[in-house]
């Protein structure tokens, strides 16, 4: 599994996080994740955070079958001054997914509390527990057969909220087997999302966008359809 470093400046690193790969480890599992090899290679992570022992460096995340850019911090300072960012929405966020369907109106905002779904690890936006905020807007991309290429920036940062939003206007993510059908008609192995970049601005004022590039497996899929039309 290919861990790639896009960007790396003294205060933090933008890893292009394959899919398949936890951001940090789970409660009573030894599976493999991201922050292991993290410490491997910036060891200073080990004492950053609000909870090092757990998530060093980390200030935000991905799904572990989410592929893209995640920010990681190489120290406290950088670390209080990104989760500010990403508190008071001063981080823009874009993802490309393939929904099922032809999303319509092409561009729109999405604006649903998001709740925890009682005795499961599901978000929903009906019925449950630990209601908050979530908003994303959303521009179609392209309509590729019976589907749409969407690009989605989410202003808010709560759990699934891309995948549960898309589906609660009835176009999941192709792959999500969580909240959408079962079958994949595509064959991917995972949900077709990818956290495309991250734009904020630096301590000194620089503007700084940081992009990662698709990866084969969704390239793939959108070539596929491609040929198919």
């Amino acid at each position: 599994m290919k861990i790639e470093v896009i960007y790396e400046t003294p205060d933090f690193a933008a890893i292009n996080k394959p899919a398949g790969l936890l951001v940090h480890p789970v409660k009573n599992s030894s599976e493999p994740a991201l922050t292991d090899w993290l410490l491997k290679k910036y060891p200073e992570i080990k004492k950053v955070g609000d909870e090092p022992q757990i998530r060093p460096g980390i200030v935000h995340r991905l799904d572990k079958d989410t592929s893209g850019v995640i920010l990681i911090c190489r120290n406290q300072i950088f670390f209080n001054y990104a989760k500010k960012l990403f508190q008071e929405h001063k981080i823009k966020k874009k993802y490309l997914a393939l929904a099922y369907g032809e999303i319509k109106p092409k561009s729109s905002v999405i604006e649903k509390p998001i709740m925890i779904k009682s005795g499961s690890v599901k978000r929903t936006i009906h019925k449950g527990k630990d209601e908050k905020v979530a908003i994303t807007e959303y521009k179609v991309l392209k309509y590729l057969k019976n589907f749409s290429l969407v690009e989605a920036s989410p202003r808010t940062g709560r759990t699934h909220q891309i995948r549960v939003h898309l589906a609660s206007i009835g176009h999941p993510i192709i792959g999500d087997s969580l909240y959408g059908p079962k079958d994949n008609p595509l064959g991917l192995k995972r949900q077709f999302l990818h956290a495309e970049s991250l734009e904020f601005s630096s301590k000194n004022g620089e503007r700084i966008k940081i992009e990662a590039e698709l990866p084969d497996d969704l390239k793939n899929v959108i070539k596929q359809l491609n040929e198919e039309k």
